[in-house]
């Protein structure tokens, strides 16, 4: 498997394929071009003899020094449980270590329970939230009305965790 950072032309690729990955889930306009275009030293491809097989797409926080964000990550259905996922993480990892960064942080759906039971095992935390839905903590509109979310945390240490 080849790792590679992301490059504007990428979004082409990745955007229409994005709502069939997820089920049919519209999820396409939460992963706006400008992601391709400015944060492509932190953000990444993973392709697999030539086929694109997942992305991350990630930054260093400007307003908080020692955080980085994973904002949007995905892999093609065909390839879950092949540790693409894993790897991209592990990546992401290494760059914010590099750049400073101890912390990194990602937001998902209450829904989403394969995104939450992954993060847990990539040794994040959930933070305490304001409520909680189905036993887990959220955040309640955070993302506006309606809008629960849930938020991960993780220090990142010399092994990048899990």
């Amino acid at each position: 498997m080849n790792i590679r950072s992301v490059k504007s032309s990428d979004y082409d690729i990745i955007s229409p394929i994005i709502d069939e990955w997820w089920g049919g889930r519209p999820m396409a306009d939460k992963l706006p071009k400008l992601f391709f275009v400015h944060f492509t030293t932190t953000s990444f491809i993973a392709e697999l003899d030539g086929k694109m097989v997942g992305f991350l797409i990630g930054f260093s926080s400007p307003s908080h020094a020692d955080e980085g964000y994973i904002h949007f990550v995905g892999v093609h259905p065909d390839y879950r449980k092949h540790h693409i996922g894993r790897e991209l993480y592990h990546r992401f990892f290494a760059v914010m270590r590099e750049n400073g960064r101890s912390i990194v942080r990602a937001v998902t759906s209450p829904v989403n329970k394969g995104s939450i039971a992954y993060h847990t095992k990539m040794g994040f935390e959930i933070e305490k939230g304001d409520k909680e839905v189905d036993g887990i903590s959220v955040f309640a509109d955070y993302d506006g009305p309606n809008q629960d979310r849930v938020l991960f945390v993780k220090t990142l240490h010399g092994d990048y965790g899990a």
